[in-house]
């Protein structure tokens, strides 16, 4: 509905629970907002594996019939929004396997770039895909590897892909987390008595009452066992890339991501862009959800207040139909109303998380000028996005992004703003605090920090189709 890049995956794993599938469903839940396409359950008993994938929701893929199902006392799980392969059933996760190795489930956030290129040389070698996700891939080269242990053969067919990947796999009796070297996408340990869990963010945690203890490290490979948890990193060292736009809109506000709490760090997005982009106004108001935590900053640097001019309608379903085209300027008003009490006559700062296209913020700002505010002043909490994304995020063409088309006044115009401010660069860096160069900023620099495969204009065709 609204004009925001796509959320990506969410994977959650426990071991050592009599009710592994229910907290794996509530572990879900906590993360839909990482995915709603499809969701999926796979769990072991140190015996036999069972899973069960549905297009959907958590809630509308696991009755409780189907959680009864599934038994045993280790589990993993997947919330998908495709970035790689179609949306459909087959490409749903956890994908389970039976090989040579015994049976094993895989759950993925992230992207693997050199997935084409191991695809069709497994291809060649007789190999007969299911999918056309590129998770697939992972799991033919697991069942390809002469080596005889589990752990083994895992960590050879890992160690040959490429990109981001958050893994989390499951045998009938060990629960088994991986994460690329670069770090591209969180991965959380934590404790539920003597359960060890996954997941992608600690908000997974908080829902069923664990306890965060600490990050899966980047090119960390951790072995769950009723003999413990073994951890190892037989990956090369390689540059930290977290992807700094976790931060900026994808995790929610109540978890921590890279060890930082992202409200805190959203809210520092805010006050480093009140001190950049000051501009005379009566009232800051967010663009909901996303943009609330920047505002909340925004306001308290520039000592304005905050109030909650636009409600957002939160019971919008995946299925809304689009009315006929004559009425389907309607779309934002059905996501989003105007509260005239607080706008009419006012001076209106909007804080927004991020611009792709423009349509939708040219669409809130035409809706406020509407409800009667004097001037309208966009501020965005993150510097102009200019280029996709190759490592887990499903982002437009270049040609499709504004920011990278257009200059700042050419954007301000034609979403009929009295001003338009993005943060810097800098002001990103110092919001996010730490060793700033362990980010990925490709998505607003186009600098790639990992090398793309053979068939590289395949992956950069359109990120450079706009460049004439």
């Amino acid at each position: 509905m609204l004009d925001k890049f796509k959320d990506e995956c969410g994977v959650f794993g426990i071991f050592g629970h009599p009710e592994a599938a229910n907290l794996t469903y509530l572990g879900l839940y906590a993360l839909q907002h990482r995915g709603q396409e499809s969701a999926g359950i796979a769990t072991g008993d140190g015996e036999k594996m069972w899973v069960s994938r549905a297009m959907g929701h958590v809630a509308e893929a696991f009755t409780g019939n189907v959680l009864e199902g599934l038994p045993g006392h280790l589990a993993i799980g997947h919330t998908r929004y495709s970035t790689a392969g179609e949306s459909r059933l087959q490409n749903a996760q956890p994908m389970l396997i039976d090989c040579s190795h015994g049976q094993i489930a895989i759950a993925h956030n992230g992207n693997i770039v050199n997935a084409r290129e191991l695809r069709d040389e497994l291809v060649r070698n007789g190999s007969i895909f299911q999918t056309s996700s590129d998770t697939e891939v992972a799991l033919h080269l697991y069942a390809r590897s002469k080596f005889p242990s589990v752990e083994e053969a895992l960590i050879e067919s890992v160690a040959q892909l490429s990109g981001a990947f958050s893994f989390a796999f499951l045998t009938k009796n060990r629960l088994i987390a991986a994460r690329d070297p670069h770090g591209f996408r969180p991965l959380a340990l934590g404790r539920l008595g003597d359960a060890w869990i996954v997941c992608s963010e600690t908000c997974a945690l908080d829902l069923i009452g664990a306890t965060y203890v600490r990050d899966v490290e980047p090119g960390e490979v951790l072995v769950i066992s009723d003999g413990g948890l073994r951890s190892s990193k037989p990956f090369p060292k390689a540059r930290l890339a977290h992807c700094v736009f976790e931060h900026v809109y994808f995790a929610r506000p109540d978890s921590y991501v890279f060890g930082r709490s992202v409200n805190e760090v959203r809210t520092a997005l805010g006050q480093h862009l009140a001190r950049e982009a000051p501009i005379a106004a009566d009232v800051v108001v967010p663009i909901p959800d996303s943009g609330v935590c920047a505002a909340i900053g925004y306001a308290e640097e520039a000592k304005l207040p905050l109030q909650m001019g636009l409600i957002r309608n939160h019971y919008i379903g995946r299925t809304f139909i689009q009315p006929q085209q004559s009425i389907r300027h309607f779309n934002v008003r059905v996501k989003l109303n105007p509260v005239r009490s607080i706008l009419e006559g006012k001076r209106v700062i909007l804080l927004d998380d991020s611009i792709v296209r423009g349509t939708t913020s040219r669409k809130i700002v035409k809706m406020v000028r509407a409800a009667g505010a004097r001037e309208v002043h966009l501020r965005i909490s993150c510097p102009p996005t200019v280029s996709p994304c190759f490592y887990g995020v499903d982002t437009p063409s270049r040609a499709e992004l504004i920011a990278a088309t257009h200059t700042g006044e050419e954007i301000r115009k034609y979403i009929e703003a009295d001003s338009l401010a993005y943060l810097s660069l800098d002001g990103l860096k110092g919001a996010v605090g730490g060793e700033q160069s362990s980010y990925c900023t490709s998505c607003y620099t186009g600098v790639y920090p990992v090398a793309f495969p053979r068939d590289e204009h395949a992956y950069l065709q359109l990120a450079l189709k706009a460049l004439d």
